[in-house]
């Protein structure tokens, strides 16, 4: 789908941001131009220090731009007060504090505080997306449980449920994945983008997860000091070569045929034959063990698993690798 027909749910234009520190500006970002859609997963990646903070601020209308303006819903963000912009945008941060002996539940439903108004009391609307909410993280079996009694990952899902319950069009999430193990890195992200997916929401996720940014992500926002923001297709950054920004010097390169980054090796120099998934782990082992040339032919096969060199056969790779070396 072109970008002209999808709903523009958040858009910056021009925008300038910085700081008043001790009577100086420090300028922080420079002419950025962005658009979030709605129904899709956006991931802002990025080396520390290059102002995501800021944005995020800017978005969440904490600081004003010093040049341009940032949008919601076409209306400028300056427009909204603090309540209605709670209604629009959710927001999950990296180590949120909320007392242990809170039941997950009672966490989902303070999503409905900025639509319940002073007294705080849940009406039977609010009760029911408090349930869904639940619902949809699939987490409703967590209802009654503590939120010191749960894993990290749970406790993640219930962040995001309570973001959910607070049915904004934008949720904004800071390193969401920091501190899981892998399966749930990925069981939280590909829970983001169905959600954005079924519930047409904007879900903009700052992180530094690549690998896991590039199978989950529907655009990217890549952020490098001095640089405009590029936006784009993950997949149409990674053929273009843009997504090596993220990379510092020429030390390492995203890979195309791996989809990941990985350490650029100049002067290796080895000739192999056999299945090329095999032959990328060995040429990887010998790489990372500074095996820098050999000229004899390395025949790798499967089923079994071996490396044939010269008159020598290896069934492990470890046996392989530090014969080279002896």
């Amino acid at each position: 789908m072109s970008e002209f027909r999808q709903h523009i749910a958040l858009e910056g234009k021009g925008l300038t941001l910085g700081y008043l520190h001790q009577k100086t500006r420090k300028l922080i970002l420079e002419d950025l131009d962005f658009r979030l859609f709605k129904g899709e997963l956006t991931c802002l990646l990025g080396p520390n220090g290059v102002g995501k903070s800021t944005l995020i601020k800017a978005i969440l209308g904490q600081i004003n731009p010093w040049k341009g303006e940032i949008l919601l819903e076409d209306e400028p963000i300056q427009n909204f007060n603090t309540e209605n912009l709670a209604k629009q945008i959710s927001v999950v941060l990296t180590d949120p504090v909320f007392p242990g002996n809170m039941t997950v539940g009672q966490l989902v439903a303070l999503g409905r505080t900025p639509h319940t108004g002073w007294t705080g009391k849940l009406s039977s609307t609010d009760r029911e997306i408090v349930e869904k909410a639940l619902s949809d993280t699939k987490i409703a079996y967590l209802r009654d449980e503590r939120l010191s009694e749960i894993s990290d990952g749970q406790r993640q899902k219930a962040m995001i449920a309570r973001a959910l319950a607070q049915d904004g069009q934008l949720i904004i999430l800071d390193e969401p994945t920091a501190h899981l193990d892998l399966v749930n890195r990925f069981e939280i992200m590909q829970l983001l983008r169905e959600i954005a997916a079924t519930k047409a929401k904007s879900v903009l996720v700052v992180t530094h997860d690549l690998d896991i940014a590039v199978e989950t992500a529907d655009r990217f926002w890549l952020m490098n000091c001095g640089t405009p923001v590029v936006s784009g297709k993950p997949e149409d950054l990674i053929i273009s070569g843009a997504i090596n920004l993220l990379l510092p010097g020429e030390k390492y390169r995203f890979s195309l045929e791996r989809g990941k980054m990985e350490f650029e090796i100049q002067d290796s120099k080895f000739e192999f034959s056999g299945p090329q998934e095999l032959v990328f782990w060995v040429k990887k082992a010998m790489d990372k063990a500074g095996i820098g040339k050999i000229s004899e032919l390395i025949q790798v096969t499967h089923r079994p698993f071996s490396i044939r060199y010269k008159d020598l056969e290896f069934a492990q790779i470890s046996d392989f690798v530090s014969f080279l070396k002896r």
